[in-house]
């Protein structure tokens, strides 16, 4: 079967690339779906949001719901596809996580996501291992901060196509199998989690869908010490330091909330308002958004957007 990832099949790759840069979006504002209860959608409210995921690995929904409710991430993941949500030890018992600044106890504090810090480019879950990837995952805003936490969002086939077309070789040293490796994370009873080594970008077999594992912190975080994949990441760091025209920058509003297969995206640093503090909740998942009932990549978001 043609597979565009493949780096020996050129024509496969041209056909797919040029279908993908012919249907994406211009601006966040195309992302944007108006849903009237993200907890029971429409099913001209879910196909909309399938394809925009199908063409730009992404969408927004907006809706007036602005419950308090973990519940809402869940349910609408569940129509879209995504099942099994990965519940990871820093998440609550449902295996959704609160990302708001936590208490100075226990050990949410010591990790970026529940400060004000600023989060620098990355897609989540890179320091998990192949068979739990991060492949789904909905972002649903309670409350914003009173200033900042900007969100900025990049397709990560976009980095694909950007990097395979400066330099093929770019992309084979980052789909080596130890092309970025995080550390072994330790606590007071000893090892938390092993050594993890992978690749940035992989292909699923299953599905042939890309997937990339990345992050753009210094600390915790190995590079393979070889001159192509140093090239390719600081290729990569440029891109995402650029005014790229597919890298999106919004803020998310109360009710309004991301449904991606795990994108790149950052978050700005940012003040919150004692009485009414910054409130996102975060469900991650093994799976891929479902694919609409009619759409691929050769559908342009511009026939879509309503």
């Amino acid at each position: 079967m043609p597979n565009p990832f493949d780096l020996k099949q050129t024509d496969a790759y041209q056909r797919w690339r040029d279908n993908k840069l012919a249907s994406q979006p211009h601006q966040a504002s195309d992302l944007i779906v108006d849903v009237a209860d993200p907890r029971t959608l429409q099913t001209c409210e879910r196909q909309a949001l399938l394809q925009r995921c199908a063409v730009a690995n992404m969408a927004i929904y907006r809706s007036p719901i602005l419950l308090e409710d973990k519940s809402i991430a869940r349910l609408l993941a569940n129509q879209l596809g995504l099942h099994r949500l990965d519940g990871n030890w820093l998440a609550d018992e449902d295996g959704i996580s609160p990302i708001a600044v936590a208490a100075p106890v226990g050990d949410r504090p010591a990790f970026i996501p529940y400060t004000n810090r600023p989060i620098k480019w990355h897609t989540d879950g890179y320091y998990q291992p192949a068979d739990r990837l991060i492949r789904g995952m909905v972002l649903h805003c309670v409350r914003p901060a009173k200033s900042g936490g900007e969100t900025a969002l990049m397709d990560h086939e976009m980095a694909y196509i950007a990097l395979r077309d400066a330099n093929p070789d770019w992309i084979a040293a980052l789909m080596a199998s130890d092309a970025m490796t995080i550390p072994e994370r330790l606590d007071d009873d000893g090892i938390a989690r092993p050594e993890q080594a992978g690749p940035v970008f992989s292909v699923h077999a299953q599905s042939g869908e890309l997937h990339m594992r990345y992050t753009a912190r210094t600390r915790s975080i190995v590079w393979k010490d070889d001159a192509l994949t140093r090239q390719a990441v600081a290729f990569l760091e440029q891109l995402l330091g650029s005014d790229n025209p597919h890298v999106f920058r919004l803020q998310l509003s109360p009710g309004m909330g991301l449904v991606c297969n795990n994108v790149l995206h950052d978050r700005t640093g940012f003040d919150d308002d004692p009485k009414q503090p910054r409130l996102l909740y975060r469900a991650r998942y093994l799976d891929r958004i479902a694919k609409p009932a009619h759409a691929g990549n050769s559908v342009k978001i511009s026939e879509i957007y309503t």
